[in-house]
């Protein structure tokens, strides 16, 4: 286990001791904001050091550097006065004084934030081990990108929505094939703690990013929304830790909730890359922020609207979508309908069940579609499994390298066992059903036998590698017993 690995974990083993905090998603908050604190006060180190004029929003007395980084700082009832009684309500104040800049971005994230902690010395020794990260250094900064994942499966863990954490691998080739470029705004409507924006910025920095203008372009060309305060707080720390200074394009909102027609063209961007939330419904009244024809409640289908409107002509998207947005008819119908005539839906790489698991089963698919001229054909790619899975865990998730085999194909397109195309003749025909089954699927007693063996063989050492696993714990039982 990494150091920074062992000090999140050590963080979280203190936290456990303090009554106040009653479970993981309350563990998980109070050490956003903490961690928060801590890398906004890394970040003004290094701004100090190349702007001498340099004018921090937050007092003195209230700066991560004043209270938290002295080891032996306030602790016990003064640090809890402290906490409570100064430093939330003035930084939760900025939420209303400020609209611009470092102070708009610490009242966004403090606006609904709470310390759930009411034992003074154990802040103090939370405090003192967030302390030993230096979020400056390039190997912690890097580091604590796997220790934020961990964070968020940690997140889910606790019964939080499944919305907010997209396989990295999902992610990663969204991005790989929208392909991002320097200058495009980039949008995600939905963005959770920020894979796709902080994945996006890798991207379009390593590939395109030269000179300060060229940075100073891409910081300006980043944008979120979030519609809930815990993952807009980690959305906002996680900017931070991606080089954006001032993440006051990441905003705590709901998109569903303005008016369509209110979207004038400064709001319309080049790209959107999302995994909207599904299976949910949102509050009544939020529908009528769209035409009567396509008003819904469901969450996945507003959104599939707000995506083609907001996208430029010419824009590209990436966005994840569940099987029943698919085949769905009614507004469904009429929502594909109108994406299909105004935007060229060319591609749909369908996932298998599991991609999500453990925190959803449902077989979910990733829309790529293009704005400005309709739809004349629909290529579909199947994704499947690795030889010998039968579905993705915890343990096994699944990993960019299963998607060169997208890679490969989507500039050289031919029918196969896992691909084929759809005209939207045949899709008009269907009322707009694009769960279109793969015709061309190879049956179990007509599969190349090599593959069959390969899959045999795999399974053979996974049931060898569990009974090893069951004698080794059933011998260390009978030695504990007989101890």
């Amino acid at each position: 286990m990494s150091t920074i690995s062992a000090t999140v974990k050590s963080i979280q083993d203190i936290m456990r001791q303090d009554a106040g905090v009653d479970g993981d998603a309350q563990r998980i908050g109070q050490l956003a904001w903490l961690f928060f604190l801590k890398i906004f006060d890394d970040r003004e180190a290094e701004a100090e050091l190349l702007d001498d004029d340099y004018q921090s929003p937050i007092p003195t007395d209230l700066r991560w550097r004043t209270w938290a980084a002295p080891k032996e700082g306030i602790t016990g009832e003064a640090l809890l006065t402290f906490v409570n009684n100064k430093l939330f309500p003035t930084l939760k104040q900025f939420a209303e004084t400020s609209t611009t800049g470092r102070a708009s971005v610490v009242g966004n994230v403090f606006q609904d934030a709470f310390n759930y902690m009411k034992n003074g010395t154990l802040i103090r020794q939370v405090v003192n081990k967030i302390n030993e990260i230096d979020f400056n250094r390039s190997e912690d900064r890097h580091l604590f990108g796997d220790i934020y994942e961990q964070i968020l499966k940690d997140l889910q863990s606790a019964g939080n929505s499944g919305e907010y954490y997209t396989p990295r691998a999902v992610t990663q080739f969204m991005i790989d094939i929208i392909n991002p470029q320097l200058g495009e705004k980039v949008l995600d409507p939905a963005c959770g703690t920020g894979g796709f924006l902080t994945g996006a910025i890798e991207h379009i920095r390593s590939n395109h990013v030269r000179t300060p203008d060229d940075e100073a372009l891409l910081q300006a060309s980043i944008r979120g929304v979030e519609k809930k305060q815990l993952p807009h707080l980690l959305c906002t720390t996680n900017m931070l830790l991606h080089g954006i200074d001032v993440p006051t394009n990441v905003v705590h909102d709901n998109t569903l909730a303005r008016p369509l027609r209110d979207y004038a063209s400064k709001d319309r961007v080049d790209v959107i890359l999302t995994n909207p939330p599904f299976g949910g419904t949102e509050e009544p009244g939020i529908e009528t922020n769209f035409p009567q024809a396509f008003r819904t409640r469901e969450t996945a289908d507003l959104f599939l609207m707000l995506i083609e409107h907001l996208l430029k002509t010419g824009g590209r998207a990436a966005v994840v979508l569940p099987d029943g947005t698919l085949f769905g008819d009614g507004v469904k119908a009429r929502i594909k309908e109108k994406l299909l005539t105004d935007c060229n839906l060319h591609t749909v790489v369908r996932l298998p069940k599991g991609v999500f698991n453990p925190y959803t089963s449902i077989a979910t698919n990733v829309l790529f579609f293009n704005k400005g001229r309709p739809t004349t054909d629909i290529w579909y790619y199947e994704h499947k499994y690795p030889v010998g899975y039968k579905s993705y865990s915890k343990t096994k998730p699944i990993r960019i390298e299963e998607f060169e085999a997208e890679k490969s194909w989507w500039n050289n397109r031919v029918e196969s066992e896992v691909a084929w195309k759809v005209s939207i003749d045949d899709i008009r025909a269907t009322n707009w059903n694009l769960d279109v089954p793969n015709p061309n699927k190879v049956g179990a007693e007509h599969r190349d036998p090599d593959v069959l063996l390969k899959e045999y063989e795999a399974l053979v050492a996974e049931i060898e590698t569990t009974r090893t696993s069951l004698r080794d714990a059933l011998l260390a039982a009978i030695e504990d017993g007989l101890k």
